[in-house]
């Protein structure tokens, strides 16, 4: 697997690398900063939403109460490079490469802890796994962002996928139509359209990643017949309001983006400050309801600590026991989830 060679990809802007010195160098050293000329020249001031979510924040080494893989993503992966969750569907980790590292991530130990893709035989021994168990019939690419490959790698992961007959529905979770618009050509469009019934999540923050450029690139997704979704963090200090989340919302969808998910902060070390309680998410959906089309209205969801699945809540239906809240996961456990409490906020 070869990855895609774009210039404008660098560790730091240099316009803006002046500024990460003293504690922000002990970061960067244990987090890795990389962005894309595009996505920092986004930037319109310091600590502003973009800054927050690319830029290094001391507080990443604060965090000692929370765990480097909370969901339990190593024990659930039976080769390496696989994540089997769910009966029915897979994640597998084609790549190790983002545009953009995002401060928040959910895989923040894995950055910068090796940056090869998935090399031939790991390919091999994932897709033998996936033709071995008849029950698969979901694939998520991930990683890393799978579209940091190029198109003839991308190209024969693809057509292995499509090779084992009962792999029904193949999905792309990226970001690079945020942080990296240009990569999605007219190539790289005919190239995905051969391989349907496909589907793209991309990621979008906050409304300020919503440009030209970010609406071209999803529009030559969506013009090669690939719906298109979004999974939005919610994240402290940078999309944790109605008025916000209204305005992102309605945005993806003038780009012919579905919002889907709406996520609560994973519990992963070195990302605690991006929290908000649960409470907060409840109030943003309530504030979407009625108020915005039903499209425009995500499901906003826990992926529960201990690889016990993603459980959806509404505003109305959350048993809250002072800051615990009792959940209900896929299989019918009941869980208790630990919120923050509210004088953090």
């Amino acid at each position: 697997m070869q990855y895609i060679k774009y210039s404008d990809i660098s560790t730091c802007n240099k316009t803006i690398s002046t500024q990460i010195t003293g504690n922000l160098n002990l970061v960067s050293a244990r987090y890795p900063v990389r962005m894309t000329e595009y996505y920092a020249g986004l930037i319109k001031h310091q600590d502003d939403p973009i800054w927050k979510q690319c830029m290094p924040d001391s507080r990443e080494l604060e965090d000692d109460s929370q765990c480097p893989d909370p969901l339990q993503e190593s024990a659930l992966s039976p080769v390496p490079g696989l994540i089997h969750r769910y009966p029915d569907r897979v994640v597998l980790l084609v790549s190790n490469r983002c545009a953009v590292y995002c401060r928040f991530c959910m895989r923040k130990r894995l950055v910068g802890s090796g940056d090869e893709p998935m090399g031939e035989g790991g390919l091999h021994a994932a897709l033998d796994y996936i033709a071995a168990h008849p029950a698969i019939h979901d694939v998520v690419l991930s990683g890393g962002d799978p579209l940091m490959l190029d198109d003839e790698s991308l190209s024969k992961i693809l057509t292995g996928l499509r090779a084992i007959p009962h792999v029904a529905i193949i999905r792309i979770g990226t970001r690079v139509p945020v942080t990296l618009p240009g990569r999605i050509t007219r190539d790289l469009c005919s190239l995905l359209r051969k391989f349907h019934p496909l589907f793209i999540n991309t990621h979008f923050n906050h409304p300020d990643e919503i440009t030209a450029e970010s609406g071209n690139a999803c529009a030559l997704l969506a013009d090669s017949g690939i719906p298109l979704g979004n999974q939005t963090v919610l994240l402290r200090g940078v999309n944790d309001s109605v008025e916000t989340m209204r305005k992102l919302m309605t945005g993806l969808l003038a780009l012919r983006v579905r919002p889907y998910y709406l996520h609560q902060m994973d519990l992963v070390q070195g990302t605690a400050h991006f929290r908000t309680s649960v409470r907060t998410g409840l109030e943003i959906v309530r504030g979407l309801r009625g108020h915005v089309s039903g499209l425009a209205v995500p499901h906003y969801v826990i992926d529960l600590p201990g690889g016990k699945g993603k459980v959806a809540i509404l505003p109305d239906d959350v048993k809250i026991l002072g800051n615990m809240m009792q959940l209900r996961t896929y299989t019918g456990e009941q869980v208790l989830y630990e919120d923050i409490t509210t004088p953090q906020e």
